[in-house]
């Protein structure tokens, strides 16, 4: 969720004593569905509103309008600033806006407020690598969302097979550094990797997008497909107990632990999409693991072994 709608929400409801999600997704151009999860959000995060049912209802602070955020306790404060000041290291409007909320808060809170909004940095670099920029495809896909345009897209396979494609662009996701498009097509919904994007062409033409879409779900349940295609290949291994925390966090949740046996190694369950790939990822650990079965990752662990002895058989 962006910091800057969540101090634009909590604005609003100051000047205006209540509001309604389809308000705040006109004025804030987004879907009602995503307006109604940034003010529950709030709500998480410990921010005083509350909403009220029926006709008249909408999203309200505790207390009703006003013109600072005095209803907000101390705790409060840290709260929402904790949760909105990770992104302002990205975005100077939103430090910007940050600063114009803390004037807002009553005068006690204003340090603790100001000291939580600083109390956390996320760094999106990797070791060894540079601060990452936003690509530019990746800024004109979010105005096509945010305006709702439809965009002609050239885009590239895995396998290399070029198509072009006018989709209604619904969201993007931005997954351990890989931007992700998910966009309603004439075949259905479809996910893209933006970094095979070779060219997005925004258009005037409106894009539909489902009153019921919702991002975060949509995306859990991407994750979900790509994750079981991931296991398609199954292998039980034997590992000491002592390196087991480290296949554990190499492997994430491709890694089940089935129990201890006799001779004091832990037996476990890895997977990955072909035989070959588990025995790539198996084979850096030598003698450290054994694998019990099945017999083709056996197979390509001694393939992977005669190629490297092949290699450095002179040496």
């Amino acid at each position: 969720m962006r910091a800057d709608r969540l101090v634009a929400i909590l604005l609003m409801m100051q000047t205006r004593g209540r509001v309604t999600a389809a308000e705040v997704a006109a004025e804030l151009e987004t879907s009602v569905a995503t307006a109604r999860r940034d003010l529950e959000a709030l709500s998480t995060a410990g921010v005083p509103v509350y909403p009220q049912p029926g006709r008249g209802g909408g999203w309200s602070l505790v207390g009703g309008a006003r013109t600072d955020l005095t209803g907000l306790t101390a705790g409060e404060a840290r709260a929402l600033f904790l949760l909105a000041g990770p992104s302002a290291n990205a975005l100077p409007e939103v430090k910007s806006a940050l600063r114009k909320l803390v004037r807002a808060l009553p005068q006690p809170f204003r340090t603790d407020a100001a000291a939580a909004a600083d109390a956390v940095v996320i760094d999106p670099a990797r070791w060894g690598h540079t601060d990452r920029e936003l690509p530019p495809v990746v800024a004109l896909l979010q105005r096509a969302v945010v305006q709702r345009n439809k965009v002609r897209l050239r885009y590239a396979s895995k396998q290399g097979e070029r198509t072009e494609r006018l989709v209604d662009p619904w969201g993007l996701i931005d997954k351990d550094a890989i931007w992700y498009l998910i966009a309603g097509t004439e075949s259905g919904q479809r996910t893209f990797r933006v970094d095979r994007i070779t060219e997005a062409v925004p258009t005037d033409e409106s894009a539909h997008r489902p009153t019921d879409f919702d991002l975060s779900a949509t995306w859990n349940e991407v994750v979900d497909e790509l994750e079981r295609r991931r296991a398609a290949t199954a292998a039980t291994v034997l590992i000491s107990d002592r390196l087991l925390p480290i296949l554990r966090n190499q492997q994430g949740r491709h890694c089940v632990v089935i129990g201890p046996v006799p001779d004091g190694r832990i037996q476990v369950q890895v997977t990955a999409p072909t035989p070959w790939m588990l025995a790539q990822q198996l084979a850096g650990w030598g003698a450290s693991i054994e694998v019990l079965d099945p017999p083709e990752v056996r197979t390509e662990l001694v393939r992977i072994a005669t190629e490297l002895l092949d290699r450095y058989r002179e040496d």
